[in-house]
């Protein structure tokens, strides 16, 4: 068995992980949260996106999210279309995430586009994003299934990367945006991938855990030699347009995975837990998180840092 040594560690819990909770969150709770999440070493997130406020109000505060959270450590904010990547040059981030569906039902309930059709209005957006020296993430929901669809097939999600490989990104992340995905499926796409993306774009698994298979997805795309995941602190998330896609998997449960099977990821477990707890008020969703229900339960036993 040969597994990477060392593990990434994106946390998406401020953007994916909040977007779709009914409550609305403070801003400077959210800041809270982002900052607590930083104290414990993780070292690329998710701060927010420019997304309509009228779809998604959750993240009508991006702009001050922004101000007040910027650092010298790698921040995504996510932009799905021209007007959302104006503002992010505004912002003066440096990482941003764009999104296509592989579905096109998918993509037209979330962004009214064909996936052909937002590949062609992102096609120059990268460019020029490049050309200004931006590090630039493609993520691509609905990778394995598709709520409206069923399942997507393995060669048009390698076309789709192949494309955005064309394109000049820097990233690739491949979600499983309604947990539905198995550990082949996911093992027989990632080894495809990585057999057929230039070497140097970096190749991230996004995994919901809507049928408890997550971890078990994470296991078999360190198999297939990948070492970035995208994950949310808490278990957070869902996707407003994926009806039934429960939470992220949890950035907690991932790492005393990994630090169990003596992977590093440089992430403090303890401060991650207690960083849920700042926005753990403002929930209506349950959190998707076996070490927060435990610690919650008095029940969590010592963890080791990664």
């Amino acid at each position: 068995m040969s597994l990477p040594d060392k593990v990434t560690i994106i946390e998406v819990g401020p953007r994916d992980g909040l977007q779709n909770e009914k409550n609305m969150i403070p801003t400077e709770t959210k800041v809270q949260f982002i900052k607590a999440l930083k104290q414990a070493n993780l070292p690329e997130m998710e701060l927010t996106s420019f997304v309509s406020p009228k779809w998604v109000p959750q993240m009508k505060d991006a702009d001050e999210v922004i101000e007040q959270c910027l650092d010298q450590t790698r921040n995504f904010v996510l932009a799905p279309n021209q007007k959302g990547i104006e503002r992010f040059y505004q912002s003066g981030a440096n990482e941003i995430a764009v999104f296509v569906g592989a579905s096109n039902t998918f993509n037209k309930k979330n962004i009214n586009k064909t996936t052909n059709e937002s590949l062609e209005e992102l096609k120059p957006l990268i460019s020029d994003l490049k050309q200004n020296g931006k590090f630039v993430r493609a993520c691509i929901s609905t990778a394995f299934y598709c709520p409206y669809e069923g399942k997507v097939a393995a060669e048009e999600v390698i076309k789709l990367s192949e494309t955005f490989a064309n394109y000049g990104v820097d990233e690739l992340s491949v979600a499983d945006t309604v947990g539905m995905a198995t550990p082949k499926e996911v093992y027989d796409l990632l080894n495809s991938l990585k057999s057929n993306l230039p070497k140097g774009i970096m190749l991230t698994g996004h995994f919901h855990n809507t049928r408890g298979t997550a971890l078990a997805n994470i296991y078999a795309s360190l198999e297939a030699g990948v070492d970035r995941f995208d994950s949310s602190a808490g278990g957070l998330g869902g996707c407003p347009f994926a009806p039934g896609a429960s939470g992220n998997v949890a950035t907690e449960d991932v790492l005393y995975m990994l630090h169990g099977m003596g992977i590093e990821t440089g992430v403090d477990i303890e401060k991650v837990i207690k960083a849920v707890d700042i926005v753990a008020p403002y929930m209506t969703r349950t959190f998707d998180s076996k070490l927060y229900q435990l610690q919650k339960n008095n029940h969590l036993t010592p963890t080791t840092k990664g």
